[in-house]
């Protein structure tokens, strides 16, 4: 695989088809989320890598302020945006309470979600997917991205059940724009 990744050194997804980009999920930067684990633009420990990069697959600890009155559900999505795809590869999407203000370590979990947490498909499955990335690829960047959402999205895109829709059927069911939003970016290499 080390070749594969070589080859695609240069390939990678960029920014501009993050979820942070998308005009529904436009407003202001006044979440503050950060995590216990890493830092902002620090490398992910390797515990919150997927499986076949020695990790346990285990999301990070998250913690953030400033959600807005009026705010009926967060969305949270990670998106890897060096992957070798047309589009950042989406490593989790999840609805939380608005109520909520931090998920402790494995809350994304998709066989036991933390309380107030309903986990949605990712880009291959359910749940939290750790970095993975190719090896001889490069640093790649985890984006994790919190949203306030001033109504709650019950069904995706083209009025498909959630728990079956794709992550960008979701995404396109935000009716945005949000109320605030907060960003906290990792790295990973293998």
């Amino acid at each position: 695989m080390r070749i594969l990744g070589i080859l695609l050194k240069n390939k990678r997804a960029g920014e501009a088809n993050l979820a942070w980009n998308l005009p529904a999920l436009a407003g202001p930067d006044t979440l503050d989320l950060r995590s216990a684990d890493f830092a902002p633009g620090s490398a992910l420990p390797e515990a919150h890598a997927g499986a076949r990069a020695g990790g346990d697959n285990s999301s990070p600890a998250l913690a953030w302020t400033g959600v807005p009155e009026g705010t009926a559900q967060l969305l949270l999505v990670v998106q890897d945006v060096d992957s070798p795809t047309a589009t950042p590869f989406v490593h989790c999407v999840a609805l939380l309470d608005p109520e909520l203000t931090s998920l402790p370590t494995g809350a994304l979990a998709a066989a036991a979600p933390a309380p107030g947490v309903r986990v949605l498909r990712s880009g291959a499955g359910r749940g939290y997917l750790g970095p993975e990335p190719l090896k001889g690829h490069g640093t790649h960047r985890y984006v994790f991205q919190l949203f306030a959402l001033p109504t709650a999205i019950t069904s995706a895109g083209g009025g498909a059940a959630l728990d079956a829709a794709k992550p960008p059927a979701v995404l396109a069911a935000a009716g945005g724009p949000a109320l605030a939003r907060g960003r906290l970016d990792g790295h990973y290499t293998r």
